[in-house]
């Protein structure tokens, strides 16, 4: 999706984004949504970390 942007699509979101919120709040809006990605992808690795551990577990006790 985010593919088919490209850089005129982006100049153009991020110059909309300055207009609506204004030069004081951008970098609090791109704080806020670093904060959240890290977050996020915090959580995934944690997910599929405890997966993986749950199929070693299962793979284990098959061997038993």
């Amino acid at each position: 999706m985010l593919q088919n942007i490209g850089v005129p699509g982006l100049i153009l979101i991020l110059v909309i984004a300055l207009i609506i919120f204004g030069p004081s709040k951008l970098p609090e809006i791109g704080r806020a949504f670093g904060t959240t990605l890290k977050e996020f992808k915090k959580s995934t690795r944690e997910l599929v970390s405890d997966d993986q551990e749950e199929a070693g577990e299962k793979a284990k006790k098959k061997l038993v």
